[in-house]
């Protein structure tokens, strides 16, 4: 059980917070999906994309008793 605990893929649940941690990186207007600025749409792509890496990552481990 241990082992499952330690996987490599608990490192995937780093993508989301790295990915939104340097504000700089996404704070500017362009490019623009559907009228929204890159700073809000940027931010809200990871929404889906957390929840997905949190299902793949909670499958890899889980405890299946």
């Amino acid at each position: 059980m241990e082992s499952r605990r330690r996987s490599p893929l608990m490192w995937l649940l780093l993508l989301p917070f790295l990915g939104l941690l340097w504000v700089p990186f996404y704070n500017q207007r362009d490019p623009m999906l559907f009228g929204f600025p890159f700073f809000y749409w940027y931010q809200l792509a990871w929404v889906p994309l957390t929840s997905l890496i949190l299902y793949v990552v909670y499958r890899a481990v889980r405890d299946d008793r």
